[in-house]
């Protein structure tokens, strides 16, 4: 009896509505993967169709295409002998579900549907979708004509089923259905499916790749049994980029997986697996066959058809591999890049515009372009012809061979800095070494012309000459000086990048690229269509943090110098003019009243933490009791929150940034919230103001030492919601009341710090309290004296 089945999973490259372009990677894989001896192929979520079609699942054409593509899978002679599951979205009695769809030798053999819909971080699945709630229940489906013409099948098995072969079970689970608690794979295992079939699309964020493939590893070690995941890979229309690899789990272990970033279109995985291993590990488990003898059992599709042969003697099973996580930073490196290249690829465009500033952000994203180039290059050398193609055609050269990825960068990346009167030598100097070490097409220019101009406009209009706060004019003036310079940047990003390949004698118009970081938009520390304005953004979802450790890893992994000097700088927006000597007068944390560290921990409680204003106090001034009393944490909440609300209107104009970052402010779908506040806040602050008063009136003696209990021994009520006296004072950050860099609206005030007077009030109280312990240890001593000489 044969107990040696080979099946397999992969990753593909889909385009959303690319009908034509998603059916030919499909046919790729099941070719592939026939190739490779696999009796089953099972492929991503809404392949046939792409994931990112949103509100083009309303349409009919949407359906009607989809099936149209099923059935050139289905006629064609090279889907025969091997077991193939796909993903479509399919109508059923007037509603839409996200389904897979079995086919073996041109027959349907069964419709799942999903049963539980993802309406987390990005994903809006109910908005179009219904979920299966037939639990165990299959209902005929009627096929369109189109599909019995092929199939002379009239109506096929639609629900909670499963397919029953000549010597195994297969199940089948979509997506969300893993990530649930009531996961469909528990049932199903307990119910002898022993291969159980995941279709996802799943998206980056960082630092989730081990949760992923830990969740995968457990399901199969707590029940046993082989789990086959798909995915996309890339970018499909949208601000996400698939990177969760196919993968084959077995008891526990990783069998077989596909790379995590790479730039083929389609990569198959496949793994041969005995069946009668997972049945001993599951037999070993008694409280699991307790639980599988009481189990509801699923209605099955049986079906002349085994994934072994009589003959498998010789059929070695997969060995298990380690799975090596990446660090974040190459999370970094490798993500955007590849996220870059197909949007590339599939714009039309013809390369990239960067203004390089000389700063860290720019820099990141230089860096990131320079990785794209890196990993094309790597492709090529590993003979794809598609990614040949592709850069041909965007270099417009059909004869361009690539001498190394310096040779890439220079054709595709466009770089320029543009200086101001109010730009150092510094920044000028950083921009160009870099450009020079990644290999761009670099150029400088000035836009003092530029500013004179519209500012002569605007007095010859109005008789007046604004001025910068620096040559005495009001904070008004300084504002808009300042942004006049960002926007102005915006503008010639735009002329730079529809003319330079005209320049060159070359077709074709660039894509601009943003460099605005997730903490500036969560901050708004941006000028609304400045050159945060730009076509897309690869570093919008990335922390100032994470960046400058992208840089690091990156200076090191490239041996590029240039970025030592740029890591050292203080991030500035120079739009103020420069201090006596050229020495740069505006650093951005003074500007932004805050430090890029403290916005990491602001956004992190706001978004995933789900915290308001008075929530985020009353958690920071436990978690930053040996930093800062309380009275300075009220502050600095209530200021980040009055310049979130006053620049929450830049997030409806945000640039379509590349997701990885679950705190990202972005409004299209993540973060869904005003862009009008009643920035006072004045109902929250009351809140906050209370709950500081409350904990200053307190004796110090009933607040912990960080868990709220009372000290043993002492009397009072147990503590409240705070923190002890803070033990070092923090450093002044900077001046009150700055604009911020690129701000459109006044910036306000930054938190205030800890008065003279507040120190000596916490001194006096602690003192009263000295008093109070030592009159009752007095008062102790002598009770304790009567009482002895009652005794004698």
């Amino acid at each position: 009896m044969g107990r040696r089945a080979i099946v397999s999973s992969c990753v593909l490259n889909q385009f959303a509505l690319d009908f034509q372009g998603n059916y030919e990677k499909i046919l790729i894989s099941i070719i592939e993967a026939k190739a490779q001896g696999a009796r089953f192929r099972t492929g991503p979520e809404l392949e046939i169709c792409g994931y990112s079609c949103e509100d083009h699942f309303y349409e009919s054409d949407t359906l009607l295409h989809s099936w149209q593509v099923l059935a050139e899978l289905l006629k064609d002679p090279q889907t025969r002998d091997i077991l193939v599951d796909v993903g479509m979205p399919v109508m059923h009695r007037n509603v839409s579900y996200n389904c897979r769809v079995i086919f073996l030798n041109g027959k349907i053999l069964l419709i799942r549907p999903k049963r539980i819909l993802c309406d987390d971080g990005i994903y809006r699945e109910t908005r179009w979708f219904t979920a299966w709630t037939k639990d165990n229940t299959l209902t005929d489906f009627h096929l369109p004509r189109m599909i019995t013409a092929i199939t002379e099948q009239t109506t096929v098995p639609f629900g909670d089923g499963v397919i029953s072969t000549a010597d195994t079970c297969i199940g089948f689970e979509i997506c969300e259905e893993l990530w649930n608690p009531e996961s469909s794979h528990i049932a199903l295992g307990l119910d002898g499916v022993e291969i159980i079939s995941n279709s996802s699309g799943s998206y980056i964020e960082l630092r989730k790749s081990y949760y992923h493939v830990e969740l995968i590893k457990n399901a199969t070690a707590k029940s046993g049994g082989c789990y086959l995941f798909s995915n996309f890979r890339g970018c499909d229309g949208q601000r996400i980029y698939f990177n969760q690899p196919a993968l084959v789990a077995f008891n526990g272990q990783i069998l077989a997986k596909t790379k995590q970033y790479a730039l083929e279109e389609v990569e198959v995985c496949t793994a041969i697996i005995d069946l009668e291993e997972i049945r001993s590990y599951r037999n070993q488990s008694r409280s699991r066959c307790i639980r599988a003898e009481k189990s509801k059992p699923f209605p099955r599709v049986r079906v002349n058809y085994s994934l072994s042969d009589e003959d498998d003697f010789y059929l070695r099973p997969t060995s298990p591999i380690e799975w090596n996580y990446l660090t974040d930073v190459q999370e970094i490196t490798w993500g955007p890049a590849c996220w870059l290249w197909d949007y590339l690829r599939r714009s039309g465009q013809s390369g990239f515009f960067l203004p390089l500033s000389g700063g860290l952000d720019s820099s990141s994203v230089a860096c990131i372009v320079s990785a794209m180039c890196h990993i094309v290059y790597q492709t090529l050398n590993q003979g794809d012809e598609t990614v040949l193609r592709d850069l041909r055609r965007i270099v417009s050269d059909p004869t361009f061979v690539p001498k190394n990825a310096s040779d890439i960068c220079h054709r595709i990346l466009f770089t320029c800095y543009m200086g101001s009167s109010n730009s150092s030598e510094a920044t000028k100097t950083r921009a160009g070494r870099l450009a020079k070490d990644i290999g761009s097409n670099h150029h400088d220019l000035l836009i003092d012309r530029a500013v004179t101009a519209f500012l002569d406009i605007f007095r010859a209009s109005t008789g007046l000459t604004p001025q910068f706060k620096a040559h005495g004019g009001t904070h008004t003036e300084n504002l808009a000086l300042q942004n006049l310079q960002a926007r102005i940047r915006m503008v010639m990003s735009y002329l730079y990048a529809q003319l330079m390949r005209w320049a060159t004698g070359l077709p074709g118009s660039l894509l601009v690229l943003g460099t605005a970081n997730v903490d500036e938009a969560l901050r708004g520390y941006m000028t609304k269509y400045d050159c945060s304005s730009a076509d897309i953004n690869p570093i919008g979802s990335i922390s100032k943090g994470d960046l400058t450790r992208f840089l690091k890893y990156f200076r090191t992994e490239f041996d590029h110098a240039s970025l030592d000097d740029i890591l050292c700088a203080p991030p500035t927006a120079e739009l103020e003019p420069l201090a006596e000597g050229g020495v740069i007068a505006q650093t951005d944390e003074v500007d932004m009243g805050m430090t890029y560290a403290e916005l990491g921990v602001y956004g992190r409680l706001r978004k995933p933490g789900a915290c308001g204003p008075y929530s985020m106090f009353c958690k920071l001034v436990h978690e930053w009791r040996n930093l800062h009393p309380p009275e300075l944490v009220a502050e600095k909440v209530k200021h980040f929150f009055r310049s979130y609300a006053i620049n929450r209107h830049k997030m409806t104009v945000l640039t379509p940034a590349y997701h990885t970052e679950v705190y990202s402010p972005d409004d299209n779908r993540h973060d869904h919230r005003p862009f009008l506040y009643n920035v006072a806040w004045t109902w929250q602050f009351r809140c906050i103001d209370e709950k500081h008063s409350h904990i200053t009136t307190t004796k110090p003696h009933q607040m912990s030492e960080g868990d709220g209990k009372k000290r043993e021994g002492s009397g009072g009520k147990k503590g409240v919601e705070g923190a002890d006296a803070p033990k070092k004072e923090e450093k002044k950050e900077g001046a009150s009341g700055s604009t911020g860099k690129k701000g459109d609206t006044p910036t306000p005030t930054p938190p205030p710090q800890k008065s003279l007077k507040g120190t000596f009030f916490l001194i006096f109280l602690g003192l009263l309290w000295l008093a109070y312990v030592i009159q009752v240890a007095l008062m102790k001593e002598l009770m304790a004296k009567v009482e002895s000489g009652r005794k004698d």
